[in-house]
């Protein structure tokens, strides 16, 4: 470029003459000695109010390109040193990862060896085997119970059912038939109740022992002996006799009378009550059919018995409405029979009586063969 005067104008040959523009307020002049171009300050973006140059050529200058505004960088304020800056939970890993746990650690005994995990401590499995025993032996004392206070609905071993069969000629009598009896709480209201033996009959068969319709309802199980024995009260108001039926039936044919016998409601039926048994010169003397007042009848099903009781006045009056022992101790019950108590009288004896034989035959089958 050929030198020229300081000041001078450049040359304009060919191109319109145009004032410089005008340089931002505080920016120091451009010299002739600057070799490199600087760098000229970024201009604000427009106002609200006026709207922006189009990108490219620029109205007032026509020639000169210019690049879109760039907005300004907001100004970066740090916080208060003081301020604790708390992290947003919900953006934390720990507010949506799985949760996690963990085994129990290996544990140690008494001597501070490891012991594997899900090994029980002595103590642990001392406790775990008394709660075994006391559970086993609440479980048999439940089912002797069952047994002693004659539930007949209860299966019995083989071993068990063949030994009450033959309890007949193998125990003696004052343990089928005691002399006394204690019924606490078997009278009306829970009154204590005292049975005297007055008569005990010869074991014998059923003939003539029971009236027809009974005898045909036991028919299907058989007759193979048939004990009784006649119990008076303390104040020798009533007589009672009670009867052990032993029959030839297995289990299968003792459980199907039990349930005819409940399903057809058989121990209800005055048609079907037992006769009692009459000794001369006893206050029974005179207990005959006429005389009976109460009755009840038990089939057996763990053994080959029935068990049956019937009661009467022992002043031989007659009784023209006989009751059931289950209907005459209900509380309602209005008959005369159920207001004297003859019907405790005959299901209180029965019930002690069948105890009994429940405990010879728990014994016959406990000895050894």
């Amino acid at each position: 470029m050929p030198n020229r005067p300081a000041g001078a104008p450049p040359e304009t040959t060919g191109r319109p003459f145009r004032l410089p523009a005008p340089r931002s307020t505080g920016a120091p002049g451009e010299h002739s000695y600057e070799t490199t171009a600087r760098l000229r300050p970024v201009p604000a973006g427009p106002t609200p109010d006026e709207p922006a140059a189009p990108f490219g050529r620029s109205a007032a200058q026509g020639t000169t390109t210019t690049r879109p505004a760039t907005p300004p960088r907001p100004a970066h304020q740090p916080p208060a040193p003081s301020a604790p800056v708390t992290p947003d939970p919900a953006l934390s890993w720990s507010a949506t990862r799985p949760l996690v746990s963990f085994g129990e650690p290996e544990g140690y005994d008494g001597d501070a060896r490891p012991r594997p995990l899900g090994r029980r401590g002595a103590s642990q499995a001392a406790a775990a085997a008394v709660c075994l025993v006391l559970g086993l032996g609440l479980i048999s004392g439940a089912v002797t119970g069952s047994w002693l206070v004659g539930d007949s609905g209860a299966e019995g071993s083989p071993s068990s059912f063949a030994a009450a069969g033959s309890l007949w000629h193998s125990v003696p009598v004052d343990q089928l038939f005691p002399p006394t009896v204690q019924g606490r709480g078997a009278g009306p209201g829970g009154a204590d109740r005292t049975w005297t033996r007055i008569a005990v009959a010869p074991d014998s068969g059923c003939k003539d022992a029971f009236d027809p319709l009974l005898r045909k309802a036991l028919a299907p199980v058989g007759c193979d002996r048939l004990l009784r024995a006649t119990y008076t009260d303390a104040t020798e108001s009533y007589v009672t006799t009670v009867g052990l039926l032993f029959t030839t039936a297995d289990a299968p044919g003792m459980t199907a009378l039990a349930n005819r016998f409940r399903k057809e409601r058989l121990d209800r039926r005055s048609d079907l009550m037992p006769l009692p048994y009459a000794a001369k010169g006893t206050p029974a003397a005179g207990f005959g059919a006429p005389q009976r007042a109460s009755w009840t009848v038990s089939v057996l099903t763990e053994a080959p018995v029935v068990v049956y009781a019937v009661s009467g006045w022992a002043d031989g009056r007659t009784v023209d409405d006989p009751q059931p022992a289950g209907d005459a101790v209900e509380a309602d019950a209005t008959t005369a029979a159920a207001q004297a108590g003859l019907g405790n009288e005959a299901q209180g004896l029965a019930d002690r009586v069948e105890r009994d034989f429940r405990r010879n035959v728990r014994s016959a089958s406990e000895q050894p063969s």
